[in-house]
C-alpha cells in the first residue's frame, strides 16, 4: 500500500507540474494545451504508460526511490509573447509548482504535532516527492526544464551548444541518474529540512 500511495502522489505531482507549464504558456499567449484538453488535473489526460507506471515501479523495486514523468503538455513557442525569457518562464512554471506544493504541505507538517503518525508520514512523502521532481527537472539537460533556463541565457550566436545538448540529452540524463544523482541527494535533504523543519 505504501508503494501504491507513493505512485499516486508521484502521478498527481507530475500532473501538477505539466499543467503548470500549460497555464504559463496560456498566460504568455499560447493556448495549445487548452485546445488539446490538457489544462486539467485529470491524470488520465496526462499519464504516460512508461514514465508514469513502468519506470517508477522499476526505480522503486531496484533503486528504492521513485522517479517518473507524465506526457509533456504541448505548447508552441512561436505563439508565446516575444521575449528571450518566454520559454524559460514556461519551463520554470513546473518546478515552481512542485516547490509550492512542497511548501504548502511542509507548513502543514510543521503544525501537525506527532511526527510518527501515518498522517505526518503522508505529508512527508508528498513534500519529498515534489522536492525531488523540482530539483531533477532543474538539471540543465534537455528535455528537462533546466535546459530551457540555461538556453535563455545563451546568446543566439552559439546555437551549436543547444544542438549538442539536445542531440545527446537522453544519454546525458541516463549518465546523470546513474553516476551523479547521489551528489544531489544532500541538496534534497537540505531543502526538505528547510521546508519542514524535520531531519530527514
Amino acid at each position: 500500500m505504501d508503494f501504491v500511495f507513493q505512485i499516486a502522489v508521484l502521478i498527481m505531482s507530475v500532473v501538477i507540474h505539466e499543467v503548470s507549464h500549460g497555464y504559463a504558456a496560456a498566460m504568455l499567449g499560447d493556448n495549445t494545451a487548452r485546445y488539446q484538453g490538457r489544462l486539467t488535473l485529470n491524470p488520465l489526460k496526462h499519464l504516460d504508460p512508461i514514465g508514469s507506471i513502468l519506470v517508477p515501479t522499476l526505480a522503486y523495486l531496484f533503486g528504492g526511490f521513485l522517479f517518473g514523468w507524465a506526457k509533456p503538455v504541448p505548447y508552441n513557442p512561436y505563439n508565446l509573447k516575444p521575449g528571450r525569457w518566454s520559454e524559460a518562464m514556461v519551463a520554470a512554471a513546473g518546478p515552481i509548482a512542485n516547490i509550492s506544493v512542497a511548501i504548502i504541505f511542509g507548513i502543514i507538517l510543521r503544525t501537525a504535532g506527532n511526527l510518527n503518525s501515518a498522517f505526518t508520514q503522508i505529508l512527508a512523502i508528498i513534500v519529498l516527492i515534489n522536492i525531488v521532481l523540482a530539483v531533477f527537472n532543474l538539471v540543465p539537460i534537455p528535455p528537462l526544464d533546466g535546459s530551457k533556463l540555461i538556453f535563455a541565457i545563451f546568446p543566439n550566436k552559439i546555437p551549436q551548444i543547444r544542438d549538442f545538448f539536445e542531440r545527446y540529452g537522453l544519454m546525458l540524463i541516463i549518465f546523470f541518474i546513474l553516476f551523479l544523482w547521489q551528489s544531489i541527494s544532500p541538496l534534497i535533504i537540505w531543502i526538505f529540512r528547510l521546508i519542514t523543519g524535520v531531519a530527514f
